[in-house]
């Protein structure tokens, strides 16, 4: 099997303090971290093309879009879902959305309006494309400098 568009695959997390910007470094509220969300969508590609891959070949990533459009605090639960989109020769991209789970009822936020002022629902958190490229494993690692 080859990788072909239309492979999808999602990962599910609920946020917590390991997955926040404190954390991460890259700010200073307990939120899902941009980075983090970025690796989400990273996963679920891998995911996504992994069952077309020969046991040898992996796939690596070289470039990514991100927009990080709503804050997911801790305990908040988020899935990715990752689509292959275009393939071109070993070079793979993806796109993704992230969605937020709503509140269930009885939890902060239940039952108030959503949309932002894009129109979009609330639960969008992000989205973008991630760029894959397939590679022999063997021959990719034999070519990293050693330390």
């Amino acid at each position: 099997m080859e990788p072909a568009p239309g492979l999808r695959a999602s990962v599910r997390i609920v946020v917590s303090d390991d997955d926040t910007a404190i954390t991460a470094g890259s700010g200073d509220v307990p939120v899902l971290a941009t980075p983090r969300l970025l690796a989400l969508a990273e996963a679920a590609a891998v995911a996504a093309v992994a069952p077309a891959l020969a046991p040898e070949l992996t796939s690596v990533g070289t470039g990514m879009s991100l927009e990080h459009r709503r804050a997911s605090p801790v305990g908040a639960e988020v899935v990715v879902e990752a689509e292959l989109t275009e393939v071109d020769g070993r070079r793979l991209v993806f796109s993704f959305i992230a969605r937020q789970s709503p509140p269930r009822p009885g939890q902060p936020g239940a039952g108030q309006p959503g949309g932002d002022e894009d129109g979009e629902p609330d639960h969008v958190v992000g989205a973008g494309t991630v760029e894959r490229v397939v590679v022999d494993r063997a021959k990719f690692l034999a070519r990293v400098p050693r330390l």
